[in-house]
């Protein structure tokens, strides 16, 4: 049997399936781009992931279908790495800084529920918003 690939000419053919995928939303879009299928700059981007995010929540209003759920969410995610292009963002490095600070202030959370002898899985959610904001407003201090 002849290469399947040998007979597609999108713009989009080659780009393995293996990358992980964030990586390979970030090919499929700089491929796209190359053809002028791109936003010029980021504001569209934004507008985009405004209207993902307001199909998210349509889906939890009408029930929160786990397909459907899964379909909308990856979009949001797929918009982010654009929106991550096009800020010149590096978008895993951007994740694993996010994934620390909220490392470090969970942490922090922790450490200040003990301090008022407490554990924090004790705490409301209310409770923990608090600790949550103490610690965040914490790290702006000089």
């Amino acid at each position: 049997m002849a290469n399947r690939r040998a007979f597609d000419s999108s713009a989009l053919a080659g780009v393995p399936h293996g990358l992980p995928a964030w990586k390979r939303a970030l090919r499929l879009q700089q491929r796209a781009a190359a053809t002028g299928f791109e936003w010029t700059e980021p504001q569209p981007v934004l507008d985009k992931l405004l209207e993902e995010v307001g199909e998210v929540r349509a889906e939890f209003v009408n029930g929160a279908d786990p397909a459907r759920l899964e379909d909308e969410i990856g979009d949001v995610l797929f918009v982010m790495v654009n929106l991550a292009r096009h800020a010149g963002v590096d978008f895993p490095r951007a994740l694993r800084h996010a994934n620390a600070k909220f490392e470090r202030r969970f942490r922090r959370m922790e450490q200040l529920a003990s301090e008022d002898g407490r554990e924090l899985a004790t705490c409301s959610l209310a409770e923990q918003e608090r600790l949550w904001q103490r610690a965040k407003s914490a790290e702006r201090q000089p």
